[in-house]
């Protein structure tokens, strides 16, 4: 329920509307700490899988490369943030949306950069750039491409990127990939703080209220650090050798066109298109009672691939909407853009502070892995939800059936796509493509009345 001491309800359903300042900003940083851990995570999970990350040769650095990812990533969820609240001309919805780095990237990512190190992030940045700008484009259009992605579509969409990304979760948990076939994986000592993160996030989810609950992932992994720095797994080389304050590098890692990625990321940019689609919608009837208007619906779209845009520039990852403040919002009953406005510049404050990276990376491997592994589980329960809305007559169910046994065979034995040249296998193996692809095609192609 609303708290009407923050302004009447007429007030509190205005986007427009700025809520006393001393209770702004602690509502705006609530917003910031919902989104914190997901917000970093896919540039630590990037960062590992080129070799830069946890267990590299890096790590007597300081792990500067990862420092500077996870630099950019709080960096540009502000600013992609502030285009939404504040906007500019087309872009931007004003409304209440809160920007980040998308975990449903993350799949195309991971094999697009695996033990390249930081040579591979050229190719990576520039197609997400460029899928940026596709992106963008999509706002003009997004409102007459929304049939093509049905619940079945895209319930299925999300469900392959959780799969995707559970095995990451447990890898982590067990003490990530650097440590895989020695005897310290899986041990106990690595098991036993992400199973803390576990229980705690679990225990103030379903027991806490308010906010608590909200942040429930993030107190979780500070209870799993506390364990892991009473086990002496916490290293705090990196925070010494951060700097105070670092600006951000254009084309950081140079500029290189590869097909698979630059094809990857628009494709997954239609799914990030309607997923901002579905969050503005429901911020608008969750703080507002009313539905998005196009206008909203356009300006968050073009938002969102501006964002990803420029984050790629400097060498951030593709930014979108994200859900679990859409609930806040619902949850505080606070419509106003001014809150998240003031959360986004925090965020931005953050970026340009080195140490604020370099602290996050000081968690150790096995504590993210038990949040991520929450994280994950709750994508494929998300796409489970959205399948729920699926009408499972003998049609849906073939078309289901046929993606999701091609797309997450192929995921799983990548070797079965030996013979194809490099960029197919990175397409075709992370199992988003070949599911949208057939559920798409199969579900324009079939009529509505075959089992009639």
């Amino acid at each position: 329920m609303a708290d009407l001491s923050l302004g009447t309800a007429d007030q509190l359903r205005d986007p427009d509307y700025t809520p006393p300042l001393a209770k702004a900003v602690p509502l705006g940083i609530q917003h910031v700490l919902a989104m914190f851990v997901s917000n970093v995570t896919p540039a630590i999970i990037v960062a590992g899988a080129a070799g830069i990350g946890f267990g590299s040769d890096q790590g007597a650095l300081g792990f500067p490369d990862m420092t500077y990812m996870i630099q950019m990533s709080l960096l540009f969820a502000g600013i992609a943030t502030l285009f939404q609240t504040i906007g500019f001309g087309p872009v931007g919805a004003r409304l209440p949306i809160v920007q980040g780095t998308s975990f449903a990237f993350v799949p195309i990512m991971i094999p697009a950069v695996a033990g390249l190190g930081s040579a591979g992030l050229a190719g990576l940045m520039t197609g997400v750039m460029i899928g940026g700008l596709f992106h963008f484009c999509l706002g003009f259009i997004v409102g007459r491409i929304r049939h093509v992605l049905p619940p079945l579509v895209t319930g299925l969409i999300v469900l392959m990127i959780g799969l995707a990304l559970v095995k990451v979760g447990v890898q982590y948990a067990a003490g990530g990939v650097p440590l895989m076939g020695k005897p310290e994986f899986g041990s106990l000592a690595m098991w036993l703080p992400a199973l803390v993160v576990i229980a705690v996030t679990l225990a103030v989810k379903f027991f806490a209220r308010g906010f608590a609950a909200v942040a429930a992932v993030l107190i979780g992994i500070l209870a799993g650090y506390a364990v892991a720095l009473m086990m002496g797994q916490v290293n705090f080389t990196s925070l010494g050798r951060a700097g105070y304050f670092a600006l951000p590098i254009p084309f950081k890692w140079g500029f290189e066109f590869n097909i698979a990625i630059i094809v990857g990321m628009c494709f997954m940019a239609i799914v990030s298109a309607i997923e901002t689609v579905g969050d503005t919608s429901g911020i608008t009837k969750g703080g507002a009672g009313r539905e998005a208007t196009d206008k909203e619906i356009e300006g968050a779209t073009f938002a969102d691939g501006l964002g990803t845009a420029v984050a790629g520039v400097f060498g951030g990852l593709p930014n979108t909407s994200f859900s679990q403040n859409v609930g806040l919002i619902a949850m505080t009953g606070v419509m106003s853009r001014h809150v998240v406005t003031i959360g986004a510049l925090f965020l931005i404050v953050c970026g340009f502070v080195p140490k604020i990276g370099a602290l996050i990376n000081t968690v150790p491997i096995n504590v993210l892995g038990g949040g991520v592994i929450v994280m994950f589980g709750m994508v494929c329960a998300a796409g489970v939800n959205m399948l729920s809305d699926v009408n499972w007559n003998r049609r849906n169910m073939v078309i289901f059936a046929t993606a999701l046994s091609i797309s997450l065979g192929l995921q799983l034995v990548p070797e079965a796509l030996q013979h194809l040249g490099k960029t197919a296998q990175i397409l075709l193996t992370s199992g988003l493509l070949p599911a949208a692809t057939i559920a798409i095609a199969l579900n324009l192609a079939l009529p509505e009345d075959l089992d009639d």
